[in-house]
Parts: C-alpha cells; structure tokens; sequence
C-alpha cells in the first residue's frame, strides 16, 4: 500500500529522475535517508521501473514524427514474434501497439525528415508479409508527456 509521500516521490521523480535525494527529501517532508529507503523500496517493489534521460529531439536530428499503422493477414504467434524483432532491431522506432479495431498495429517512427521514412518502410517490408502500411506525419505535437497519473496506484 501506499501513501501520499510514496505518490509525491514517484510524480517528483517522473518529472525529474536527477533531483538529488536531499531536494526530494524536503519537497516531501521527510529525512534524506527516510526517504531514499522510500526509493529504494519503489524500486524493489517494481513501482519504478527505470530511471531515464530524455534527450532533445531537434538537436538529436529526428524532429519529423510519422505514424505507422499496419494492418496484416498473418496473426500467429510466429508472426508476430518476427514482427516484433524486426521493428525492435529499428531505433528510429519508438514505440509500437496492437490495436483492436480496423488496425492490427500502430507504429510511431522518429525522424531526420519525412522522406527518411521510406528506409525504414523498406526495412519492414522487405523482411516481412504485411497486408497494408498507411503512414501520416504529425504535423504539430500537441501534447508530450512521459508522466502518468500517480493518483490510481494503491
């Protein structure tokens, strides 16, 4: 179970994984060892599950973000396995998901610029079947966050 404290250590730390221990400590009112013994528990206990560095994606030199949806024929387990080393293998892509719905997969695919994505359409294809690719760019990022709501955990 946890309390208040252990939610304002866990939002405190998704924001800024570098905050010293000492800083973390008064923001939540405890003792510095109080609260690094609180750490090290949310670390145990798999609540974090990894501590981060998110780089500047513009001064990295993939600005351009294109989403991927794919759709395909084939669902068995094999299938899928291969799929998911394939674009596992392919650092431009950050994220993937199995949809429900008119899509079997949505990829998100940083870039140096939107023609960039035919490399890495061409990566996918050439190593495996699928039924349809459509792709659309992300004109303006609206909102980006890595946080999540800390009210929910018990």
């Amino acid at each position: 179970m946890l309390d208040d404290r252990d939610r304002r250590i866990l939002d405190t730390l998704q924001r800024d994984a570098g905050i010293s221990v000492t800083d973390l400590a008064e923001r939540v009112a405890l003792s510095v060892s109080a609260c690094s013994r609180r750490i090290q528990r949310l670390e145990e206990s798999g609540h974090i599950a990894r501590r981060i560095v998110v780089l500047d994606r513009e001064r990295m030199g993939v600005p351009t973000t294109v989403f991927a949806l794919v759709k395909t024929a084939h669902h068995s387990d094999e299938w899928t396995e291969n799929f998911r080393r394939i674009i596992g293998g392919i650092p431009e892509i950050v994220e993937a998901h199995r949809l429900t719905g008119n899509h079997d997969y949505i990829l998100k695919i940083v870039l140096p610029r939107v023609e960039h994505y035919d490399v890495i359409y061409k990566q996918i294809v050439r190593k495996l079947e699928l039924f349809d690719v459509s792709a659309s760019i992300s004109m303006e990022e609206l909102k980006h966050g890595m946080t999540i709501p800390v009210g929910y955990v018990r």
